[in-house]
Parts: C-alpha cells; sequence; structure tokens
C-alpha cells in the first residue's frame, strides 16, 4: 500500500487516503500516545480498533450505511472511501426538498442503530456523508454496543447540540422531521424522546 494523503488529523488518530489494490481507501491510524506505557498503548490502540471495527459490522447488519472494512491491522482500519458531502458542509444550502431527504434519512439511520443496539457516540453531521441519495455514518470511535435508554437518549441529544450549533437556521424544521422518521424506525423511540427532555433539564440546571 502506498503512502497516502493527510485527509484529517485528530487527537486520537489520522486519516489517510491511500490506494490499495487499485483502489482509493481511507486508513485510520490510531496514534501512539507518548504519554501512555508502550505495551498498554499498543493494548489500548489495539483495543479501540477492534471495537470500532466490530461496531461498523454492527451498523451494516443491521441496515445502516457504513465504509466497508476491506483490512484489519493492529491499530489501524483499512475501509471504503465513501466519496460524497458532509452533511455538515451540505445541509445550509440544500433546497428545502433535498433538506426534507436529508432529515429522513438521518432519522430513519440513527432509528436503525438503536434498534440494533449501537451507540455512536458522536452523532454530529461532520460524521454523516450524502453519497447517491443514501447516508453514510462514519466514525464509530467513540461508540458501544448498548440498548439503554439513557445512552440512546445522549447520543441523540449530541445530534441536537450538533444541529443547534451548525444549523441552527434549520433547528425546528430539522428536529422535527429526524425524529419523525426515528420513530418510525425505533421500537422503544418515544422512551428515548422522553429521557431527552430529561437531559435538557438537567443540562439547563447546571448551566
Amino acid at each position: 500500500m502506498e503512502s497516502g494523503k493527510i485527509v484529517q488529523r485528530g487527537a486520537e488518530a489520522v486519516l489517510l487516503l491511500k490506494k490499495h489494490e487499485g483502489q482509493k481507501v481511507l486508513v485510520k491510524d490510531r496514534i501512539r500516545k507518548g504519554y501512555r506505557i508502550p505495551e498498554l498503548d499498543k493494548r489500548v490502540r489495539s483495543q479501540r480498533t477492534k471495537r470500532e471495527a466490530k461496531l461498523l459490522g454492527m451498523a451494516r447488519r443491521v441496515g445502516v450505511n457504513t465504509p466497508r472494512i476491506l483490512d484489519l491491522k493492529e491499530s489501524s482500519i483499512v475501509m471504503e472511501w465513501v466519496k460524497g458531502k458532509r452533511v455538515k458542509d451540505c445541509l445550509n444550502e440544500m433546497p428545502k426538498k433535498e433538506r426534507l431527504g436529508a432529515y429522513r434519512l438521518m432519522g430513519e439511520t440513527i432509528g436503525r442503530l438503536h434498534e440494533g443496539g449501537v451507540i455512536h457516540g458522536d452523532l454530529t453531521t461532520s460524521n454523516m456523508i450524502i453519497k447517491d441519495r443514501e447516508l453514510f455514518l462514519i466514525d464509530f470511535g467513540l461508540g458501544k454496543n448498548s440498548k439503554k435508554i439513557e445512552d440512546q437518549a445522549v447520543d441523540l441529544y449530541v445530534l441536537y447540540e450538533a444541529v443547534r450549533s451548525t444549523h441552527f437556521v434549520w433547528l425546528e424544521e430539522a428536529w422535527t422531521n429526524v425524529l419523525k422518521a426515528y420513530k418510525q424506525k425505533y421500537s422503544n423511540a418515544q422512551q428515548v424522546l422522553e429521557r431527552v427532555k430529561k437531559i435538557e433539564v438537567r443540562r439547563r440546571y447546571k448551566s
């Protein structure tokens, strides 16, 4: 595999665009941490890489579009390069009909994810890609396997905060339509939404 172009560098990992067996791939390589004992660092990076790969697979099995894993190494994942547009970058400029379609895809995707017991952990429009009228979820680095109502509610609340921060002008329209689609795909949606309201009250009280 050839050396690649850095697409993004975060605190935990670097994303590289490379060529692998004649096709473009995205490699997520977890960064060594000098403050950790080398043996511990190696184990932590390996465990987190395996967990993320497992969650990507689980999400696909319950009908959620995610990048296909092509190879798994000790601390890196070689995956399909999903060439589309991040929702963060295009939602504000979409015509209303396209926006409504995007909200529906978002709500259905999250509903399927929660029905399957997967928590994304960082549900922002930066981690959603639209390609050929389909929505792909990326970056499950903070995710976990859970069917707890509290975990699902926090997942949704993170999205609410992200939309409020980045797409405030469409907040009411977005949230109403995302939740409408979410309810259609998740049997326990009402319990989750009731918990979201409680989380919002807690956050307001703390602030």
